[in-house]
């Protein structure tokens, strides 16, 4: 990767999606639960802990030293596309009738 992403602008959307935009104006929703493997991480499962993240160093940060690669923020999947895929394929597929 050439780019090298930094994170100038983020908002909490829900849960633990964050709205997310880069120095090359780049948006995405990201879930940051994806992220949510071992110790370190248990902290942000609590919402109210998870809900003071912060932008430090170009990436997202929270206050018990946590932080995720910029990289990593700007390679994951934007939610919003996700969730726009799945709408259209169950519009796509045909309704079934219901057995009286």
């Amino acid at each position: 990767m050439n780019y090298l992403p930094e994170v100038v602008k983020a908002k909490h959307v829900r849960g633990f999606i964050i709205a997310t935009r880069f120095n090359n104006g780049a948006e995405k929703h990201v879930d940051i639960s994806q992220w949510f493997k071992g110790p370190v991480f248990k902290a942000l499962k609590d919402p109210k802990f998870f809900a003071k993240f912060f932008i430090e160093g170009g990436t997202l940060a929270w206050p018990n030293g946590v932080d995720i690669a910029p990289e990593s923020l700007y390679a994951a999947a934007d939610i919003r596309v996700d969730n726009q895929r799945k709408n259209r394929r169950r519009a796509r597929q045909p309704v079934r009738p219901t057995a009286k």
